[in-house]
């Protein structure tokens, strides 16, 4: 039986990301035997889950691979599965993050208006988990991140397998190079 990973992409962003486009490629070129789900997400709390969910359709994943956002709800998903998870600069409490940005956005890939509100606030604070099976997390941060401090991350995955660079940036620079590392990790080969 193949293998089931799930790629879980940031705020406004999207499954043609591009991260999730190398994600794709890679898993393509290098691991064609195992499923890669890659759902486009909502941007509210529940209906995101909803759509993880309905993207599983009752599987459990083997591993799960979250970016940013994603890498928030990998952990929700994680906990809930018990499986592997790689996060690449993770948000911590993005509920406090996002609660400064409320109003109405564009997406330029999906094409759709929506809004950050008050209301969605609690129901992200609902989905945050604090790992339990520190051994099951890579967690890899860049202090170059301009959106979220990696310092929040590091203290929140404290006990995991965090690697912090250097440098960088939030789309996490030289992420390509980290993909054979997050398979050997996440056991997926």
């Amino acid at each position: 039986m193949s293998k089931l990973v799930v790629y879980l992409h940031g705020f406004a962003s999207s499954s043609q990301s591009e991260k999730a486009l190398i994600t794709k490629a890679f898993f393509q070129q290098q691991l064609p035997d195992v499923e890669l789900l890659m759902p486009d997400l909502p941007y509210t709390p529940r209906e995101a889950v909803s759509a993880i969910e309905q993207a599983l359709n009752g599987r459990r994943p083997d591993a799960v691979i979250g970016s940013s956002l994603g890498g928030f709800l990998a952990t929700y998903l994680a906990e809930k599965n018990g499986c592997y998870a790689a996060l690449i600069n993770p948000a911590v409490a993005p509920y406090e993050l996002l609660s400064q940005h409320f109003g109405t956005y564009h997406h330029p890939v999906l094409k759709q208006d929506f809004e950050v509100a008050a209301e969605h606030m609690p129901l992200l604070a609902e989905l945050e988990h604090k790992p339990s099976a520190l051994d099951r997390y890579l967690v890899l941060l860049q202090q170059g991140d301009e959106v979220l401090d990696y310092r929040k991350a590091v203290q929140f995955y404290a006990g995991c397998t965090v690697d912090v660079q250097p440098g960088g940036d939030h789309s996490y620079q030289g992420y390509a190079n980290c993909l054979p590392a997050i398979v050997k990790f996440c056991q997926i080969e």
